[in-house]
């Protein structure tokens, strides 16, 4: 038996079995599991089983497995359900009652709840962009180091690694629909609105219309007006001419209101987010930097960090590039330092083999491993590493280091860096890592904290 297929077999038995599974998911380093009958699983034998490095319990079961493995596990729980990535059981005994029940936990919040939708339109969307933020910031390091940016190879490189950027606004578009419950070929449209370059040969009102004004904040807010109105729409258009109709009247409805209240909307929120993001940069320096780096894993925590998402695209919209993801990447370093640590200090076995296993991708900037596999579970680790974090995220903060792209952190990020402050973010990320390690080591850290971990 192939290592990820037992693993999805032992998962699935401490989960309470392939009928107890509503629905299944996953992101980068996550199992995501829909559970019909909750007390049927057994969290403490499931965070037992060998390969999982961490159990979130929120509105959907979630199991670390880490990157690549995720994919492979996934398929192999797929085979055994007979659930397709993303399908809901057609169990004749679970009513849309229990579905609800099961997908939502009382700890739930509107703020929660949103971050978490705006994470599920972008989360798919992951893979793209760091495929194309590495082309792009590969060709640009080379521009920079004086190839010549007309040379063939470099010119295809900047295609590949920019078409998504170019493009972004149809496939949020069409995310945000399908979230929604919208058809998601309309909230490409809603996107394509939203970016279209024929704007800037239209007049309204007196004003010149601007392509891209808004960003993807106006495309979220169109792509999600444009399922409501869809939605809407269905319940009255008989039938017989519903596929013609109710498609046209979304369109006209939601193209006129884009253009009309949307886009201008949205341009403010867009540069209300980063006038005040900037400003505080500005104005808290160093304190400001260490804060933001500190909070960063705590969001990751619960999953709500991907609501950052459109804050970067808004920044790389307006300005080019961002200036708080290279902050926010000194969470994971934090914990990078923080796991060596406790695995130069620890002698429990299976921590130092979740350690070893977790830590290469926590240096290319994938934290969650470490997170739910090491510091969190043994809880002081996880206040020395956002102490480490602190610190390298005042000095990002300091230097002024900012990103071109999105999608990657860590050792990963340096490709991205703008103003070829290549050495300071890799200095920043040093860091991290040392005062990490540092703060761990003289007092985050005893061994009856892994004796813990096996009780």
């Amino acid at each position: 038996m192939k290592k990820e297929q037992q693993l999805a077999h032992l998962i699935l038995e401490k989960v309470g079995g392939r009928d107890n599974i509503i629905q299944l998911d996953h992101c980068m380093t996550r199992i995501r599991l829909s559970i019909k009958d909750e007390s049927l699983v057994n969290i403490k034998e499931l965070k037992q089983v060998p390969g999982v490095m961490g159990v979130v319990e929120d509105d959907t079961l979630q199991i670390v497995v880490g990157p690549g493995t995720v994919n492979k596990v996934a398929d192999e729980i797929s085979k055994e359900t007979g659930l397709k990535v993303g399908e809901v059981s057609a169990d004749p005994g679970l009513t849309a009652k229990d579905r609800q029940a099961a997908l939502k936990k009382k700890n739930s919040t509107p703020i929660k709840n949103g971050l978490r939708r705006i994470g599920n339109i972008f989360i798919p969307l992951i893979p793209a962009l760091v495929a194309s933020g590495i082309l792009n910031g590969g060709a640009n390091f080379a521009v920079n180091a004086g190839v010549d940016p007309t040379n063939t190879i470099i010119a295809i490189l900047l295609l590949l690694g920019g078409g998504v950027f170019a493009f972004l606004g149809i496939l949020v578009g069409w995310n945000t629909a399908k979230e929604f419950g919208g058809t998601p070929a309309l909230g490409a449209i809603a996107g394509i609105i939203i970016i279209n370059p024929a704007l800037a040969n239209i007049t309204l009102f007196g004003e010149e219309l601007v392509p891209g004004r808004g960003g993807l904040i106006a495309v979220i807010l169109a792509a999600w007006f444009m399922a409501v109105v869809e939605r809407f729409a269905r319940r009255f258009v008989p039938n017989s001419i519903d596929i013609i109709l109710t498609p046209l009247i979304a369109v006209l409805v939601v193209g006129f209101t884009t253009l009309i209240v949307i886009q201008p909307v949205g341009g403010w929120l867009s540069a209300g987010i980063t006038d005040g993001i900037n400003f505080i940069l500005d104005i808290g320096g160093v304190v400001a930097g260490a804060v933001l780096a500190g909070f960063f894993l705590p969001l990751v925590m619960v999953g709500l960090h991907h609501g950052l998402t459109p804050i970067h695209m808004e920044f790389i919209n307006s300005i080019g590039i961002t200036p708080i993801l290279t902050i926010l990447a000194m969470g994971g370093a934090g914990q990078v330092g923080a796991a060596i640590a406790v695995f130069v200090k620890t002698k429990n076995t299976r921590l130092r083999t979740t350690i070893k296993g977790a830590l290469p991708v926590g240096f290319l900037g994938i934290g969650e491993p470490l997170l739910y596999g090491v510091t969190l579970p043994l809880g002081r680790p996880f206040v020395t590493a956002c102490m480490g974090a602190a610190v390298g995220g005042a000095f990002q903060a300091l230097t002024d280091t900012a990103a071109r792209g999105i999608g990657v952190s860590g050792l990963s990020l340096i490709p991205l860096i703008d103003d070829n402050k290549f050495l300071m973010y890799f200095l920043g990320l040093v860091i991290a890592y040392t005062f990490g390690f540092i703060f761990t080591y003289l007092f985050g850290f005893k061994e009856s904290m892994a004796d813990n971990l096996d009780s």
